[in-house]
């Protein structure tokens, strides 16, 4: 986060990164006005050149409208952790979500990053596994309606803000929570 001062410069722009803020109803009696300008370049004008597009063959995570987020941080201990997040995620009906530490050991892609440096998100319910809640992370999604963490640790911080915490090794837990869901969906 900064402040940036440009007392002598025009235009000035400013940003909010997605789901940072609470989305207002729509107000139908606002009206805009669409200003046309007119832009003449010359070829001096262009300092950058494409020289190829190459199209990413993966879909992207939409984390910012989903619902249930479940996210995996470095108490998973691996890549492979992912596929027990992504079973728990798809019977939920959610996304996968990860730590910045997953992010920077290439356990999974950066679009999955929720935090100060990822995503911001406010999903219904979100469940924080082995992740232990660095104020980093805490920032992109304590916000959620309903937080569940599992960590084998305690004190973890991240149960300063969880609504319901489990302390136990996500390798069992995990598990026992997919068992779970798939009875009450089979009910």
């Amino acid at each position: 986060m900064a402040t940036i001062i440009t007392p002598k410069h025009r235009p000035q722009m400013a940003t909010v990164r997605p789901g940072v803020m609470k989305k207002l109803s729509s107000d139908s009696t606002r009206k805009g006005v669409v200003e046309k300008v007119e832009v003449v370049l010359e070829k001096k004008d262009i300092r950058t050149i494409v020289k190829e597009v190459v199209k990413s063959a993966k879909q992207a995570v939409n984390l910012i409208d989903a619902d249930v987020i479940v996210s995996g941080g470095r108490g998973l201990g691996g890549p492979e952790g992912f596929k027990l997040i992504e079973e728990l995620a798809n019977e939920l009906g959610g996304v996968v979500g990860s730590s910045r530490a997953a992010v920077d050991s290439g356990w999974i892609a950066q679009d999955h990053q929720v935090g100060q440096t990822g995503k911001t998100v406010r999903p219904k319910i979100y469940v924080a596994c082995g992740i232990s809640g660095a104020i980093q992370h805490l920032a992109g999604m304590q916000t959620s309606d309903c937080i569940i963490a599992v960590n084998k640790n305690p004190d973890a911080p991240i149960f300063d803000v969880a609504d319901y915490g489990i302390v136990g090794d996500l390798y069992k837990v995990i598990p026992m929570m997919v068992e779970e869901v798939r009875k009450v969906k089979e009910a």
